[in-house]
């Protein structure tokens, strides 16, 4: 079975397709020697598509206000226990300048569905971070808007959006947001940012990140996702996905210590530190 398993990686690296029974095989008969050959082609893969390149993005995360009460975020509205903050302005503008100096050349603007960041507000900050910065990209991540507001946005200067799909299952969605929300939305949403342009940005909630539980949330007692898990999805979503920018996220870095560098030697190629964390 075990060879039969490293057979399998191979025909995903060939670029052929594999029904569930084997991903599910994939993942749960994992072991070191096959996450070890998994990680040497993930590698490969991305060696071959981008070389040795790693994309560094400056993440501000400039607002942790939020309306919504995504039963699994600590900033969720219902969490009254969060220390609240929001970055004006020029806080912004010195994050961008600070981290331009140190050779960022994108910045991502993140933050909780903030209603005092008006769409107008946050394209009038693309706007002045691209008048300081003509040569940067800037990314938003900044959750569900009206096609009209995502359209502002781009017209504004905004060149990428991140927003996650968190699930395409909407049963599964339903277990993670209140009934205010809705799984319908959120694909549209994603449909409308690449319809008008965006260079778009998604991601699943298992797995992946990995999932910390937030103590403050109804998810509070949940598992946490684990390093090891995460680097070997990594690993075949760079065999699935040759192309992709794939992120070794901050939470990998929180759960295990070289949890980021471990995550670009598994087949990730985008890391983004937090330009916002010193103020």
């Amino acid at each position: 079975m075990t060879e039969n398993l490293f057979d399998k990686i191979d025909r995903l690296e060939a670029g052929e397709s594999l029904d569930r029974e084997s991903y599910t095989a994939l993942i749960e008969k994992r072991n070191e020697e096959l996450a070890g050959y998994l990680f040497g082609k993930a590698a490969g893969m991305r060696e071959k598509y981008y070389g040795n390149r790693i994309y560094i993005r400056g993440l501000i995360e400039f607002t942790n206000y939020c309306k919504n009460d995504c039963y699994y975020c600590g900033i969720r509205k219902g969490n009254r226990k969060a220390e609240r903050y929001r970055l004006g302005r020029e806080e912004i503008l010195e994050c961008c300048r600070k981290g331009y100096v140190l050779g960022f050349r994108t910045f991502v603007l993140q933050g909780g569905e903030d209603p005092w960041y008006t769409d107008d507000r946050i394209a009038e900050l693309v706007r002045d971070i691209k008048k300081e910065h003509s040569d940067c990209a800037v990314t938003l991540s900044v959750g569900e808007k009206e096609r009209e507001a995502y359209q502002k946005l781009f017209d504004a200067g905004a060149d990428r959006y991140l927003l996650r799909h968190e699930t395409v299952c909407e049963e599964h969605y339903r277990t993670l947001h209140p009934p205010s929300m809705s799984y319908d939305h959120r694909q549209e949403c994603l449909r409308n940012l690449k319809d008008i342009g965006f260079q778009t940005g998604c991601g699943f909630m298992v797995g992946i990140g990995p999932f910390i539980p937030h103590r403050d949330t109804p998810f509070g007692t949940k598992a946490p996702g684990s390093a090891e898990l995460t680097l070997y999805l990594l690993g075949l979503i760079r065999l699935l996905l040759p192309k992709v920018l794939l992120p070794a996220t901050t939470a990998l870095g929180t759960i295990s210590d070289d949890g980021r560098e471990r995550g670009i030697l598994a087949g990730a190629n985008v890391v983004m530190p937090n330009l916002s964390a010193s103020l």
